[in-house]
């Protein structure tokens, strides 16, 4: 943690070091910390905060913790306008917004890497890519996405291939949500190969599970989570 004194001043004063910098100031504890467990804010044309989950809007960034409670609170506490030191509206739906909007993104990625050649579904296919190794390399494992609504019993026969590959579970998803992301109707299994994209759904979906409380497969996820663009 780096203390709160040592924020730097300028554009977009949440940043120590430098807008570049991973570190970013909660507005709502004054905690330093990396960006990757925090959710970026802007405020609109309009004057409405609005969530920049892709941190790409212009304007000034306003940095909370990934906490619904945190959320809360600076919507409740009038926390963004004293952040951005003018009056700002920020909407009690807030924190269900900024969850879909992630969980989105993460849909989003899933459906990128399928596009890419990427990502597999299905037992069968999910199966051999676990016990051969195509999932994951040295250091930098692939995603294994279970639907959260499937049955245990699939599960846990590819649970063992997984841990023996250091592949993490991410089971956040329901069979639909799963199955419009890879191109059909349902999907209960899939995985995603090692590459940039799930490297940015790993991040993605710590994220998620910290602002929904859901967490199959969190301290995996957690655990050497890589700095994305």
């Amino acid at each position: 943690m780096v203390p709160a004194e040592q924020v730097e001043a300028g554009d977009e004063p949440e940043a120590v070091g430098g807008r570049h910098s991973p570190l970013r100031r909660c507005i709502a504890t004054g905690v330093v910390g990396a960006k990757d467990g925090m959710v970026r804010f802007v405020v609109g044309p309009d004057g409405t905060v609005v969530p920049d989950v892709a941190e790409t809007l212009p304007g000034r960034g306003l940095w909370l913790t990934a906490d619904p409670a945190l959320v809360e609170k600076a919507v409740a506490k009038g926390l963004f306008s004293k952040a951005a030191r003018r009056t700002v509206k920020a909407p009690p739906e807030l924190p269900s917004l900024t969850a879909g909007l992630l969980r989105r993104r993460c849909l989003d990625l899933i459906g990128l890497a399928r596009r890419g050649g990427g990502a597999l579904a299905g037992f069968e296919k999910v199966q051999a890519a676990l016990r051969s190794g195509q999932v994951g390399k040295a250091g930098r494992p692939g995603i294994w996405l279970e639907a959260r609504d499937g049955a245990a019993d699939g599960r846990g026969k590819l649970g063992g291939f997984a841990a023996r590959m250091g592949v993490p579970m991410v089971a956040v998803f329901d069979r639909r949500e799963l199955g419009e992301a890879l191109g059909r109707d349902e999907a209960v299994h899939a995985v995603l190969a090692a590459g940039p994209l799930a490297d940015r759904l790993r991040r993605e979906v710590v994220r998620l599970a910290a602002l929904e409380g859901s967490g199959p497969g969190l301290d995996d996820l957690t655990t050497g989570l890589s700095e994305t663009e």
